[in-house]
């Protein structure tokens, strides 16, 4: 069968398509799945084949910074000078070097992600209807679709209910198309086979059941080679503020050497080699050779943090905005709340019964009147709400399975899972229910309706069941059950004050009716509206906050982030919940309706009060983020539906639920939470705030290590003194001492106070005026120690070799103590957190004593660098002059602290 060619799958009958992939209706057995799994191969696309070393290491040289270094390198070889341009050329390979096990680290997290992201399928196996990994779909599968998500596999349609499926990513066609059951011609073109539904491609309306043709790159999409579902990299602003800054040092620095080389040569008359070779030194010691390469780590750290915290950044713009954030709009149900639905209140015409216990677990009593009700005796003491929980079990989508571990582990929306459990609490079995009342007919959800209905065999007529919003499905409704089972007139009214009293308890309502009719009578809208129904009964449902949520939003207030909540719910129940997570001290509420009725300036004026939108719409999300838009606000929108994707690529961070998101909401997202929580939000915002803190600080500690040696050398040059660190003294400065130093700085931990802060301007530069300063003060501190210890040992009669080895120590003893002044750029660093630092900053001051106590005493390096052995009481000056630039950091501190808190 793989080798002939497929069958025209559109123009077959549904039957024929069955017979022919030997399946049946109600799909495989496991047993026959993992066997044609072996003989097809997982459902997915190949991979692209990898970049070639060369190219990979092309593209690590492909930086000014580093190209200046090489031409440099290439200079002083040419001349001669064969140590110094060696250790150029080893300061190149170091950053080319790590930026290559960056690079394998990120193509390894980026195939995590992609497995985190990898679509799922409802497919039916051994009769039930289970969630698998798309990967795991074959040829026979059974998979049911449902709006909002991409279509797993090529699947010639079974079953459809008002089906339509956008496959512009295929056919290039604009408007979602609709789909049946029925063959359509042979010779039909692709965009017009209506039976047929292609992998990659979105359902965008009603559902349908289809039969797995062709997986992988049998696939249409397979065939011609386009992977749609994939983690995006981009450049980002910040990215592309760093290169700037990198052209502007590059220039700057070149001009300085010209400078340098100008006055020694032309006005001092110094030999013109020994000047190049110190206008070369200039160049190497100004530039920060190793931001590059930090800041692609940098990045990397705080993309992996956020996976470790379940945030998968898809586009890595949104590690940036994250910490620019000023408002949440945020979902309810699952994201602030746990997302199980638990049925705590069954009202019926004869008073509320209540239900005990709480989520999928079958387990707890119904109780009336202070009186356990028993479930074998609820035909004869409470009818009507036996009918209720069998209208509950089969007008029902999802599925409820046992685990190994005894949880219940639920396929399908969490109100259904609710109103399952309420059925198995009244002594149903769901499964044994709905084989003996197959379902003949359905109308799904629509979120235009709001409610859903299915018809089931009654003899020779047929029991519709119907739920919904209470507004809609009692607007259908002529009469109602009374205690005994037996229908009355109807009572809007009253009825709706129950559901009033109920949302007020911050529960969710739903109306169960019923209705019989002939078997030739077709269910739609019109028949049911023309028919009219029975009410049953409402059923209370709640869905409690998570706790983990309240915390995040008392954290995201702290730092001055503005939490709303965007629900479909009823108000009263939104209002409820909003005030237990304290989204403010009175939440204020809009509704849809209200919405729909302002203009977008009202709008705006209305999003600075209000915290909670209920009864909202999915396409109400797009004007919300426009209206705090237009407030200058930068906005973090979450989203799960397909209706969701506009919102979601308008917010400056979109942010998608992983576990119970559509496709096409994870597609436009930036983010992708794996726990649907709403705490996550508030650790990646955390996370993007401690990326831009750590590149900051490697900036901060970059910078001024660079100006200090400049000045160094300008100075010397400048005013005829000799040269207190040779060119190839920092070139081993910044390669083995600089390089490592900062790069910890990339793992630093998150800073106590970072969430109790303001957000940060979107517009606000890399270099503010505070670094700009501490980057001035800090390399004149270091030029300072620098010719300070160099002038002493020369005063003090001992040769140029020593005194130069001891400026060499003394600027690598000013790094040290100004890493551990850095890690906080505002905090004091005098704690027992700031001395102790982390292992990695113990571990890299260490490794700098080491490689310093190497460049001192090794003979070969004295060779080769022109150091010399320095008596050990000549260290502690070094540490000392270190120890002093850190006393007068913390003074400055100290002072911004007290004048700018």
């Amino acid at each position: 069968m793989d080798n002939a060619p497929p069958p025209p799958w559109h123009s077959l009958d549904p039957d024929a398509v069955l017979a022919h992939l030997r399946t049946q209706a109600h799909g495989l057995h496991q047993a026959e799945a993992a066997a044609r799994l072996q003989q097809h191969g997982p459902n997915r696309l190949q991979d692209a084949p990898p970049t070639p070393w060369w190219r990979r290491v092309l593209r690590q040289l492909a930086n000014l910074l580093i190209v200046v270094l090489l031409v440099a390198a290439a200079v002083t070889l040419a001349l001669g000078h064969v140590i110094d341009g060696a250790v150029i050329l080893a300061v190149v390979a170091l950053n080319v070097g790590i930026g290559l096990v960056q690079e394998g680290k990120a193509a390894r997290a980026l195939a995590a992600i992609r497995a985190l992201l990898t679509p799922h399928a409802q497919v039916w196996r051994d009769g039930r209807l289970i969630d698998i990994d798309a990967t795991h779909l074959v040829p026979g599968d059974v998979v049911q679709v449902n709006a909002g998500d991409r279509l797993p596999a090529d699947l010639r349609w079974l079953r459809t209910h008002e089906l339509e499926v956008d496959e512009s990513a295929l056919t290039g066609e604009s408007v979602p198309v609709p789909k049946q059951r029925e063959p359509v011609a042979a010779h039909a073109e692709l965009g017009d086979r209506a039976s047929m539904g292609y992998a990659g491609t979105l359902a965008t309306r009603g559902q349908g059941v289809g039969v797995v043709v062709a997986t992988g790159m049998q696939t249409e999409m397979g065939r011609i080679g386009r992977l749609l579902e994939s983690v995006g990299e981009t450049t980002t602003p910040l990215v592309r503020q760093m290169a700037q800054m990198g052209r502007w040092i590059t220039l700057a620095v070149l001009a300085a050497a010209v400078v340098l080389f100008g006055v020694g040569w032309g006005l001092r008359a110094l030999p013109a080699l020994d000047t190049f070779m110190a206008a070369v030194g200039l160049a190497v010691a100004a530039i920060p050779e190793g931001l590059p390469a930090i800041l692609s780590v940098t990045l990397a750290i705080g993309v992996q943090r956020m996976a470790q915290r379940r945030a998968i950044v898809r586009r890595l713009p949104a590690v940036e905005t994250l910490g620019c954030v000023t408002v949440i709009g945020s979902d309810k149900t699952g994201t602030l709340t746990r997302n199980e639905m638990t049925v705590q209140a069954v009202v019926l015409a004869g008073g509320v019964v209540q239900v005990q216990g709480s989520g999928y677990a079958p387990q707890g009593a119904l109780v009336r009147d202070d009186q356990v009700l028993q479930p074998a005796e609820l035909w004869r003491e409470a009818p009507t709400l036996l009918a209720l929980a069998e209208g509950a079990a089969l007008c029902n989508d999802a599925e409820l399975v046992p685990s190994e571990t005894g949880d219940w582990r639920l396929s399908g929306d969490p109100t259904e899972g609710a109103l399952l459990t309420l059925a198995m609490k009244a002594g149903l079995e769901p499964h044994t229910l709905r084989e003996e009342q197959p379902r003949c007919a359905a109308l799904p959800f629509d979120s235009q309706r709001r409610w859903m209905a299915t018809g089931h065999p009654l003899g020779e007529r047929v029991r519709v069941w119907v739920k919904g919003a209470p507004e809609a499905v009692l607007a259908l409704c002529r009469q109602a059950l009374d205690a005994d089972g037996h229908p009355t007139p109807l009572d809007a009214d009253t009825w709706l004050a129950h559901a009033e009293t109920q949302a007020t308890q911050g529960r969710r309502v739903l109306a169960i009716a019923t209705a019989v009719w002939p078997a030739r009578r077709t269910l739609t809208p019109e028949a049911l509206a023309e028919h009219g129904l029975t009410l049953v009964g409402l059923v209370g449902l709640i869905d409690p906050p998570r706790p983990e949520a309240q915390t995040a939003v008392a954290q995201c207030r702290a730092a001055g982030i503005r939490v709303i909540m965007i629900t479909g719910d009823h108000a009263t129940t939104a209002r409820a919940i909003a005030a237990q997570l304290g989204l403010s001290e009175r939440p204020t509420v809009l509704t849809g309706q209200a919405i729909e009725a302002m203009d977008d300036s009202a709008l705006q004026q209305a999003v600075r009060e209000v915290d909670v939108f209920a009864r909202a719409a999915p396409h109400h999300k797009l004007r919300l983020v426009r209206a705090l838009q237009g407030q200058g606000h930068v906005v973090a929108m979450t989203g799960d539906g397909v209706n969701d994707a506009p919102a979601l690529k308008a917010a400056d961070v979109g942010v998608a639920m992983g576990r119970h998101g559509t496709e096409a909401a994870k597609q436009a997202a930036a983010v992708v939470l794996t726990d649907d929580n709403f705490a996550t939000i508030a650790h990646a915002v955390e996370e993007g705030r401690t990326v831009y803190d750590n590149l900051r600080k490697v900036i901060t500690f970059l910078l001024p290590i660079n100006g200090g040696e400049s000045v160094s050398l300008l100075v010397a040059v400048l005013f005829g003194l000799a040269l207190p660190i040779a060119p190839v003294q920092i070139l081993w400065v910044n390669m083995v001492s600089s390089i490592a130093l900062a790069m910890v700085l990339a793992f630093e931990p998150t800073e106590p106070d970072v969430m109790r802060r303001p957000p940060r301007a979107p517009s606000e530069p890399m270099l503010t005026p505070f670094v700009l300063w501490r980057v001035g003060l800090v390399s004149v501190l270091f030029a300072a120690g620098i010719f300070g210890t160099y002038g002493w040992a020369l005063h003090a009669g001992h040769p140029a070799p020593w005194a130069q080895t001891l400026a060499v120590n003394t600027l690598v003893a000013m790094e040290i103590f100004y890493l551990f002044s850095v890690r906080y750029l505002k905090a004091a660093s005098f704690t027992w957190a700031g001395v102790r630092g982390t292992p990695r900053v113990l571990a890299a001051v260490a490794a700098a004593c080491g490689l310093q106590a190497l460049f001192t005493y090794a003979p070969f390096m004295h060779t080769w660098f022109g150091s010399a052995d320095l008596p050990l009481p000549w260290l502690a000056i070094s540490a000392a002059v270190g120890l002093a630039v850190l006393l007068v950091l913390e003074l400055e501190k100290a002072v911004l602290r007290r004048w700018r808190p």
